[in-house]
């Protein structure tokens, strides 16, 4: 993307239906609502992905951001929440083994219940909201930097680009992509959840949400690591006996490294904890977990090169909001 009339661009993490903290971050970035769309006089707002699922005002949110959207004051990214929506609520064409193109398990339905239940309602929000879902872009590349949700791998990214001639998916992509052995999976599974390594010796860990996990997600910007504890990114840790053991020829390979000469790049995704800061020179995450009472956290990017530590802004749920969110 060439440059617009903005003269920068406010990029922010996982909402996950965190409205009153979301109203109050872009109070402090400068935004300020006219004829009921917040907007900046010089800047752009673009959203990581992940407004839905989980949080109290849900609904609000999505309001909120697709108003900026539409009135040309912000982008957006599709989040795996997105994605999971649009799967479970979509009719699967013929041959399929289920009548959605995700099935309507417990987990599943556990993962959207917030979203499903907020819109239960509103038939038309369900409609609307659908069919902007479907017409996010999974991607944004501008001239000096890069928004995905979790991932930025390019072999994939060109692999999509190819696929659909552009950076939005196409019907047909996206009934394939609910087929689990297929290309079109694979390549949203790791732009929208990112790199990951099975656990050794087909062991199970138990998230802090309570689900079952056969996997641990991955760094996706290191040269040569050596210990598995070393490429582990999430917010549960390995079991203690794991993290030593190093990485085998097998599992080296299917790690991938966005280089530090690359753009800086943006993600959300991952449930960051503490202060916000870079993970590499040119890598950020700008989800600390917001809707479980961290942060709900923006960055303030210009033309640097270098991600900058005092360009992070965000809110302090825990503080700040959580007698009224």
């Amino acid at each position: 993307m060439k440059a617009s009339q903005y003269t920068g661009y406010d990029i922010i993490g996982d909402v996950h239906g965190c409205a009153i903290s979301l109203r109050i971050l872009l109070n402090r970035l400068g935004y300020t609502q006219r004829q009921g769309v917040y907007q900046h006089p010089s800047r752009q707002a673009i959203f990581v992905g992940d407004i839905i699922d989980r949080g109290p005002h849900i609904r609000e949110a999505l309001h909120l951001v697709r108003d900026m959207v539409d009135a040309g004051h912000a982008q957006i990214v599709m989040g795996n929440h997105e994605y999971n929506y649009i799967c479970y609520t979509t009719p699967a064409p013929s041959g399929f083994a289920q009548p959605y193109l995700r099935k309507h398990t417990p987990r599943n339905y556990r993962i959207l219940e917030a979203t499903l239940e907020q819109l239960a309602n509103y038939p038309d929000d369900q409609r609307d909201f659908l069919h902007w879902f479907e017409q996010m872009p999974v991607f944004l590349e501008f001239d000096y930097f890069r928004v995905v949700h979790a991932c930025w791998h390019q072999e994939l990214i060109d692999r999509f680009v190819s696929m659909n001639e552009g950076n939005r998916m196409r019907r047909g992509f996206l009934f394939r992509s609910a087929v689990g052995d297929s290309q079109e999976h694979d390549i949203m599974d790791i732009l929208l959840r990112g790199t990951h390594l099975e656990l050794p010796n087909k062991e199970i860990m138990i998230s802090k949400d309570g689900f079952e996990r056969s996997f641990f997600r991955t760094k996706f910007w290191l040269r040569d690591p050596y210990y598995l504890n070393d490429v582990v990114f999430q917010p549960d840790p390995l079991p203690a006996h794991l993290t030593k053991l190093p990485l085998t020829r097998e599992q080296r390979s299917e790690l991938i490294c966005y280089r530090d000469d690359n753009k800086p790049l943006f993600i959300g995704h991952y449930w960051c904890q503490g202060e916000p800061e870079p993970l590499a020179p040119n890598v950020a995450c700008l989800d600390y977990s917001a809707v479980k009472f961290g942060k709900l956290v923006a960055y303030r990017m210009d033309e640097e090169t270098r991600i900058q530590k005092d360009k992070f802004v965000w809110v302090d749920v825990a503080r700040e909001v959580a007698n009224n969110d």
